[in-house]
């Protein structure tokens, strides 16, 4: 557009009008600040409430626009051309409209209608968050096209742009470009799961949510820790979860020389057994096992082999079972060593010969 068009486009601008629609557009905004000031008050709602009234602010707004503007010239003046096409408000607020109608509809979609639906099959966690991402992938796309052939543009023209991208990526775009197609691999491969239970550097956490570009691990620790899609594909990740979620416990004991080892195999037979009875977590099958590792400098050395069928116990069971092993050593006294030295000291007396 040429200084002359952009001169004429201005002055054909009713300020009246702008300023009628900038009144109501504050009013509408004071209307949604009263609304989510009165729903605090119901803490409950206060999601579901303020999730619709900034929908309908949204759209109050967009709508009262495309109907209050509907014959004003400007509003189909031509900001630019995208080959034959002219560009105007219009058709970009058409645009906006379809495609956050759409992100909308996803949101409805995969928070009301898909989760029935899940129920019914009991799909767990990790399948039902990818299907949720590949329903709306697929409106979003969807949507896209539908906005541009609404505003006149032919998909064959995007031909040259899609070119354009393509060269971008090969020189600048390469870990976006890599990082977006590992995510699509992730979601249908699965080698992790929203909701698995990973190690990675030694860090453990769950796969809180796969995005296009990275996922996002919650550790123990409630923190968060963003990782490249692509990491998942090229380095050595441990999933907890990955087919069977069953995890087994190691407990490393040691207790002093001269213990009856016997007596110390049976009563951490003992605690296992004590341990589920309280929780479920932990199995009958496959059975505790009470390893005698061998003897060390301080110590004769045992570990409790403990399976449990939740990973995300591992931490609770295991803190429980080293409660009840030093209450059972303590009531049967015996000694849990600690590492000793023995410094033996020579003298020598004045004048005698080394």
């Amino acid at each position: 557009m040429n200084l002359h068009t952009y001169t004429d486009w201005i002055e054909k601008i009713d300020y009246t009008d702008l300023l009628i629609s900038a009144g109501v557009i504050v009013g509408i905004l004071c209307v949604r600040i009263i609304l989510l000031w009165s729903a605090k008050k119901l803490p409950k709602y206060y999601g579901a409430t303020k999730s619709m009234v900034n929908w309908f602010t949204f759209y109050g707004i967009f709508v009262f626009l495309l109907v209050y503007f509907s014959d004003a010239k400007w509003m189909f003046a031509s900001l630019f051309n995208i080959g034959n096409v002219k560009v105007t408000v219009m058709l970009i607020i058409i645009a906006i409209l379809i495609i956050s109608l759409a992100s909308r509809l996803s949101k409805v979609a995969t928070s009301v209608l898909l989760p029935g639906i899940y129920n019914r099959y009991n799909l767990d966690k990790g399948l039902r968050f990818t299907f949720d991402r590949i329903i709306h992938y697929c409106i979003m796309v969807l949507a896209f096209i539908i906005s541009l052939t609404t505003v006149g543009i032919d998909l064959s023209a995007l031909t040259v742009f899609a070119g354009i991208i393509s060269v971008g990526i090969g020189f600048g775009l390469q870990n976006i470009a890599s990082n977006f197609i590992s995510g699509i691999i992730l979601l249908f491969e699965r080698p992790i799961k929203v909701g698995d239970r990973v190690i990675i550097d030694e860090i453990i956490g769950d796969v809180e949510k796969i995005n296009m570009r990275a996922t996002i691990i919650k550790t123990l620790d409630n923190e968060h820790i963003i990782v490249p899609n692509s990491y998942f594909l090229e380095e050595k990740v441990v999933n907890r979860s990955f087919s069977d979620p069953r995890l087994r416990l190691v407990i490393p004991i040691g207790v002093a020389y001269g213990t009856d080892v016997e007596k110390v195999r049976e009563l951490l037979l003992d605690v296992a057994k004590e341990e589920r009875g309280a929780s479920s977590t932990v199995l009958a099958t496959p059975e505790p096992f009470v390893n005698f590792v061998g003897f060390g400098e301080s110590s004769l050395d045992f570990e409790l082999f403990v399976w449990i069928s939740d990973p995300n116990q591992f931490i609770i069971i295991k803190s429980n079972l080293n409660f009840r092993i030093n209450r059972i050593l303590s009531e049967n006294n015996i000694e849990i060593p600690f590492p000793q030295r023995d410094l033996h000291i020579r003298t020598f007396n004045k004048g005698t010969d080394l």
